[in-house]
Parts: structure tokens; C-alpha cells; sequence
């Protein structure tokens, strides 16, 4: 799958969470607190895309 498509799904899928979340509203706290993480996540999939790796990837050393 390209990174594009990816990113849209993740896109469609955050819109929907948040659309559900507008037409029924959590009932308390802990729940509205639980559908903020996968929303963040996949809300920051969608705007920053796959990411290989946060470390840089060390040089092979030659000595």
C-alpha cells in the first residue's frame, strides 16, 4: 500500500470517530479520555504519514 492511501484511510477513519463522537457524546470522563488516543493517533498518521524509524540509522563503523 502506498503511504498516500494510508494516510487517507487514517484521515476517513479519525473524520468518522469524530462524527460518532458529535452524534453520541461520550458519557463521562474516562470514556471521552479513551477515544482521545486512537483519534491522536490516527489524526498524527494521517497529517505526518508512516514513519521508518525515529533514530537515525548508525553508520557502519570502519576501523
Amino acid at each position: 500500500m502506498s503511504a498516500l492511501l494510508i494516510r487517507l484511510v487514517c484521515g476517513l477513519l479519525f473524520a468518522a470517530l469524530v462524527l460518532g463522537a458529535v452524534a453520541h457524546p461520550p458519557q463521562d470522563l474516562s470514556q471521552g479520555l479513551g477515544m482521545l488516543l486512537p483519534g491522536g493517533m490516527l489524526l498524527g498518521y494521517a497529517l505526518r504519514g508512516p514513519r521508518r524509524s525515529m533514530l537515525p540509522k548508525r553508520k557502519p563503523s570502519q576501523g
